[in-house]
């Protein structure tokens, strides 16, 4: 046994990390707010403790004698995991690199002062008067700490700012939000893992989504269809800004948009594996690398492993939204199983209920024959 792991959160999205953990020898420690997640079943431990309690979790680890903690799928428990790790002398971000890459408002801050190419935003709070934002429209108006699409709104003008920030804010934590110029352009995502302030490329995602006004993520493919002249410049984006938020450690997923002109600009960057099969899935699948394993060993101390444990096949992540969704995967499942690589999750109570990423019906894992977009 290498010793104990801390894992925060019991979700499916964590899962993998769970199973990967254990394959490579850790004895898993779960915190999580105990609610009948897989997770809690699937550790060699579980503890219920939610992971905001950052100095519960942090005394149990030292009971614990963990020599790592790390998460995939969530800002709000990468902000414990690092102060934690900071606490206990272990691999992890600074908490100032924390702050600017886990809230909308710091991360705009950074990458104004640092010449990154993002767009003008502005942060609002319920005290702000609203007739002094002035910016171009339309813009998008989101909360300053949350993923997942979560209180995310496209406007078209200032009169429907009051409620999209009303909604922004009820989402946030911190009762913050964020009014920024509307980026036109194709979306990625960009996957890296760093080691010591060196940053590896992994891939670039191809991203689908529901459009406005919320953005609600419905598919990802990889590798995407780009050139390399344009994935090359990218990537000197993307490394740019993560040495600006300070990201020496663990994986990434950085947002992009790429106009007509062949423009870049930053949405964000997340200080974690892209969610939704990104990070779990499909890095693996397109580029045969281990990325989950990568954010465990990296978290406890050791340097990521390289060697690929597949060989590289086109793949994509589907989400499943409305009743021709489902029957498309019913479809698949009976007549193309084995393109099928793994079905992560299928609640039909939400089929037509989606308003963010956490409350679609479903989704799965496919090798992807696209020839076209």
């Amino acid at each position: 046994m290498r010793g104990n792991i801390a894992i925060l959160g019991a979700s499916y999205h964590q899962l993998p990390l769970i199973e990967r953990a254990k394959e490579l020898g850790y004895c898993t420690h779960v915190f999580a707010w105990e609610c009948g997640d897989v997770g809690e079943t699937a550790a060699d431990y579980f503890h219920p403790i939610s992971t905001i309690e950052k100095d519960q979790i942090l005394e149990k680890c030292r009971e614990i004698g963990i020599v790592g903690i790390c998460s995939i799928a969530s800002d709000v428990a990468l902000i414990t995991c690092n102060y934690v790790a900071d606490k206990l002398g272990l691999v992890g971000n600074s908490m100032e690199s924390t702050l600017k890459s886990t809230n909308k408002h710091f991360m705009r801050k950074a990458f104004e002062e640092n010449g990154d190419p993002s767009p003008r935003s502005i942060v609002v709070d319920a005290n702000t008067d609203l007739s002094t934002v002035v910016l171009d429209y339309p813009a998008i108006v989101k909360p300053t700490d949350r993923s997942g699409s979560r209180g995310v709104n496209k406007i078209t003008s200032p009169d429907a700012l009051p409620d999209a920030v009303a909604m922004a804010l009820e989402q946030s934590f911190e009762k913050r939000a964020v009014v920024e110029e509307f980026v036109e352009g194709q979306e990625y995502s960009v996957e890296y893992i760093s080691y010591e302030g060196v940053h590896t490329f992994l891939a670039v995602t191809f991203k689908f989504t529901t459009g406005a006004p919320r953005f609600i993520e419905s598919g990802h493919f990889q590798p995407a269809p780009i050139s390399k002249e344009l994935e090359s410049r990218i990537r000197a984006v993307v490394e740019h800004a993560l040495d600006s938020l300070e990201i020496k450690y663990g994986a990434s997923c950085t947002e992009v948009k790429v106009d007509d002109k062949g423009n870049i600009k930053l949405i964000e960057v997340c200080p974690r594996m892209g969610g939704d099969c990104i990070g779990s899935d499909l890095v693996k699948y397109s580029t045969g690398y281990d990325y989950v394993g990568m954010v465990a060993q990296i978290a406890c101390g050791e340097k990521p492993d390289f060697t690929k444990i597949v060989d590289p096949i086109p793949a994509e992540s589907v989400f499943i939204f409305t009743q021709e969704d489902l029957d498309e995967f019913y479809r698949m499942q009976r007549e193309e199983p084995e393109r099928i690589l793994r079905v992560v999750d299928l609640d039909l109570d939400l089929l037509g209920n989606a308003t963010d990423s956490s409350n679609r019906a479903g989704c799965y894992v496919i090798k992807s024959n696209r020839t076209t977009l």
